[in-house]
């Protein structure tokens, strides 16, 4: 018996877009969390927010659970991200 293995990745990476601007200090910083809704990320989040408090002086933490795990975030979601300094966007089973 013959065994024929193929690679699916690709030759090439696609370009690459820009990154965005890395934070000097989470001091003092406002962190928005985005969950897929699975029961996996509660206890993640709520253990790093305290973390991110007690560690690195984080001023707030926002939680916000997308609609539909496997979607894009909802537009209400995506909109309230530009008044956050740092995004954390995480996925549990």
């Amino acid at each position: 018996m013959t065994f024929r293995v193929l690679d699916p990745t690709p030759g090439t990476a696609p370009p690459v877009g820009q990154l965005a601007p890395r934070l000097d200090t989470l001091k003092g910083k406002k962190v928005g969390f985005i969950s897929n809704g699975k029961e996996g990320t509660k206890g993640f989040f709520r253990h790093l927010e305290q973390i991110l408090k007690d560690d690195y002086g984080v001023a707030e933490v926002v939680f916000r659970t997308k609609s539909n795990y496997s979607a894009p975030a909802d537009p209400h979601i995506a909109d309230e991200i530009k008044t956050w300094d740092a995004v954390v966007s995480g996925l549990g089973d």
